[in-house]
């Protein structure tokens, strides 16, 4: 099982990029799906989750922001990013709670990094 995130790169202040990340291999099911983050010097942090059924956790940071969504069809997780501040800068990584053939675990994308400047 992998996780493939896309998306974010420089942003400028007030910006509104859209990050994707998909999960391949031998799933069986995916319950949580989400992201985190996680700045310089800092822990990494929860930005967004959602449930199978489609019950959105968010940062308070975040709220009103952000949107997190996913596409069970295709086992992928977007993240709408709205009106993004300098302080959202941070590699943005990719989580996802996944059954597959054999057992369930917690799997991480590579990360994808999001800097916010102008």
């Amino acid at each position: 099982v992998q996780l493939q995130a896309s998306g974010g790169g420089l942003v400028q202040p007030g910006g509104s990029p859209r990050l994707s990340c998909a999960a391949s291999g031998y799933i069986f099911r995916i319950d949580d799906i989400g992201w985190y983050r996680q700045a310089p010097g800092e822990q990494r942090e929860l930005v967004a989750t959602i449930t199978s059924g489609g019950r959105a956790n968010y940062a308070d940071s975040v709220k009103g922001r952000f949107t997190i969504s996913r596409d069970n069809a295709r086992n992928t997780v977007y993240l709408q990013m709205n009106n993004l501040k300098p302080q959202d800068t941070a590699v943005y990584y990719c989580y996802a709670d996944i059954t597959s053939s054999r057992r369930r675990s917690d799997y991480w994308g590579q990360g994808t990094q999001v800097t916010v400047s102008s």
